[in-house]
């Protein structure tokens, strides 16, 4: 029996007959054999059980502006403390956060649950952002993080890849507030199959589904456009169809600008030409709030009335720069409810920031 083993005991598995164990983190469902960990390499099984080895292990924490993770409709202007581990489910090419993300060792900062609520509120943050990797693998730690947040009155974000099962989105119920669902070249299969290394995007969908069925999570959508090979605009129709049928027409929608990294060097930034061919989509398609991401001073970062098509929120990169919604966030021209979530809240310049 081995002791002295880093983290703690998972909650999100099942016993096989086998002799193996089934993680139910996310939707790869890794069966794991005694001594072996799942792909995302956290997760693994000691003593016929599974162990979450970065429990209270935090690689990565800086204080952002929420519109960076990308939120728009919740909570505008916050600071989040956004923390994450090592390890990931998914083998992105083009990741950025590589080396958090595809580094398979058990590193980081030692903090509790406790501690890391209590960093949040030291550097006057108001949300927590699981973020960085994929917050679903390492979901029982964030988890006791959120609910010490809201015992402290902040709120939690996971920014997400969404490949997920029911029973972590079980799990975000009991202390989720916001997600932000991140899919990757429209979610065409394709492309994750060569990009990411999933055989599709259908958990993505139904984890949607599940979340809109069984909780009350805000979501907001993201789409990272990478050219040549992940911008196909009928994929993308399809993915807006999806989510002005399933999640309705006021969910927000991001397309995000590509920029070459890690082993994706060769590709360009993604042409606005091509952003604003997927922003036309989703508007075609009845989606009333779409958004272009990394291209600071694009008119299409800001928000606009869907009834009088005034400018309501204007918006440079993260920072808010006009609000012309009243104290019930309707259009101060013709009345028209924005749903945004909560009121303008002018964040603090903090400089905190850790990477291990």
């Amino acid at each position: 029996m081995q002791t002295n083993v880093p983290g703690k005991d998972a909650e999100l598995f099942t016993a096989l007959p086998n002799g193996r164990v089934r993680c139910t983190a996310c939707a790869r469902l890794c069966e794991i054999p005694e001594g072996k960990v799942g792909l995302c390499g956290i997760r693994g099984v000691v003593n016929n059980k599974l162990r979450l080895f970065v429990y209270g292990r935090v690689i990565a924490g800086h204080i952002d502006p929420i519109e960076k993770k990308p939120v728009t409709h919740y909570m505008p202007g916050t600071d989040i403390f956004s923390i994450s581990t090592t390890g990931c489910n998914w083998l992105c090419q083009y990741c950025q956060n590589y080396d958090i993300s595809q580094r398979r060792k058990v590193e980081g900062a030692e903090m509790t649950p406790e501690q890391v609520a209590e960093t949040a509120a030291r550097y006057g943050s108001q949300g927590i952002a699981y973020t960085y990797n994929e917050p679903s693998i390492f979901i029982e730690f964030a988890r006791d993080c959120g609910i010490e947040a809201h015992k402290r009155g902040i709120f939690n974000i996971f920014v997400s890849n969404g490949y997920d099962t029911p029973e972590s989105v079980g799990m975000m119920s009991q202390f989720l507030d916001c997600i932000t669902v991140d899919f990757k070249g429209n979610g065409e299969q394709k492309f994750v199959r060569r990009y990411i290394g999933i055989p599709g995007s259908d958990p993505i969908f139904q984890t949607l589904k599940e979340i809109r069925d069984k909780t009350k999570i805000h979501v907001e959508i993201t789409d990272l456009v990478v050219p040549q090979v992940g911008d196909d605009l009928e994929a993308a129709r399809k993915l807006c169809r999806f989510v002005h049928d399933e999640l309705g027409p006021d969910t927000p929608i991001h397309f995000l600008r590509f920029h070459p990294d890690y082993k994706m060097m060769e590709f360009g930034n993604t042409p606005v030409e091509t952003l604003e061919k997927h922003h036309a989509i989703a508007k075609q398609e009845g989606l009333k709030y779409a958004y272009l991401g990394n291209v600071p001073g694009h008119p299409l970062e800001d928000t606009y009335c869907p009834e009088c098509k005034s400018l309501v929120v204007g918006r440079y990169g993260f920072a808010i720069e006009s609000w012309n919604l009243d104290g019930n966030n309707c259009c101060k021209n013709c009345g028209y409810p924005i749903p945004i979530i909560g009121k303008l809240r002018k964040a603090r310049k903090n400089l905190f920031q850790f990477v291990h």
